[in-house]
């Protein structure tokens, strides 16, 4: 952790509202006029798109699986020392992966298709932060510990149901994929998912977690994703000791207390109540860097 070169990490997967978490800190960041270094989780993934689907056919023969969620599919010692780095001196590399034809049009000169990364790149000089968002911001094996080098690390996730609802309609609706391949997918990246997503939760500082008020039961015949209007999202201090609560409570209408260290909000403000909730934090970091 560095006071100097502070380090903000989003972590949760896809579908899991980070969206929603980006915007709120792009309204923080230009209101607070702070300038960010951003980098993206799937760029630190070991494999481009053709090579993960060669990867995936070679351990099923193997009786092994092998996703996005795990370490070996991933370049978690790179991850970790792109931190350390950063905390370190204010700068580090980065890369973009391309995950469609839109983004990969401003590399059109490179001949870079949507799959593939970008060259490795040094981010801008003088930047206030540092500004993760993806899979593994808090991730830890046996010989990494990302979340130790973050200042700030956020848990984006709703409960699982609702999680795999999202992932269903997505991958049908733009991705094409069928329900019988979107369902392999989730078995086969269940094992990675509990040993090295869930835990993150755990370490972070703060989470948001989206929890329907509709019934989810069997999220593989659900017509519908849940709307924001019908959830409600809880926010879960690590430490509430220095928690302004009250505030929280008088700023974010509806708003109620399910336990000590615990605030739930009705789900259309979750926008809104990540702002309430981290413009706080985020300017303590600034002025402690500041000092």
């Amino acid at each position: 952790m560095s006071a100097k070169h502070p380090i903000i990490a989003i972590t949760g997967s896809s579908g899991a509202g980070t969206t929603t978490v980006k915007r709120a800190f792009e309204h923080i960041f230009r209101r607070e006029e702070i300038t960010p270094a951003v980098i993206e989780g799937d760029s630190y993934h070991a494999y481009d798109r053709a090579a993960m689907k060669q990867k995936i056919a070679e351990y099923s023969e193997q009786g092994k699986n092998i996703s996005h969620f795990g370490p070996d599919a991933n370049l978690f010692d790179k991850l970790y020392e792109t931190f350390k780095e950063y905390g370190e001196t204010g700068m580090c590399k980065r890369r973009y992966y391309l995950h469609s034809e839109e983004e990969a049009e401003p590399y059109k000169d490179l001949k870079l298709q949507p799959g593939q990364f970008t060259p490795w790149e040094d981010t801008p000089e003088n930047t206030d932060l540092l500004f993760y968002e993806g899979l593994h911001g808090g991730v830890k094996t046996d010989t990494v510990n990302v979340a130790e080098v973050v200042d700030l690390l956020v848990g984006v996730v709703p409960i699982v149901n609702l999680e795999w609802i999202q992932k269903i309609h997505r991958d049908n609706l733009e991705r094409g994929y069928s329900a019988e391949a979107i369902v392999d997918t989730i078995l086969r990246r269940m094992e990675d998912y509990i040993n090295y997503i869930t835990p993150q939760f755990s370490r972070s500082h703060i989470n948001f977690q989206r929890v329907p008020t509709v019934d989810t039961s069997n999220p593989f015949i659900a017509r519908d994703i849940p709307t924001p209007d019908e959830s409600f999202v809880v926010i879960r201090f690590k430490n509430p000791k220095n928690v302004d609560f009250p505030y929280f409570l008088s700023m974010i209408h509806d708003s109620f207390m399910s336990r000590p260290n615990s605030i739930v909000v009705p789900g259309g403000k979750m926008g809104f109540a990540m702002e309430v909730v981290l413009t706080p934090i985020i300017q303590e970091l600034i002025e402690n860097k500041k000092k």
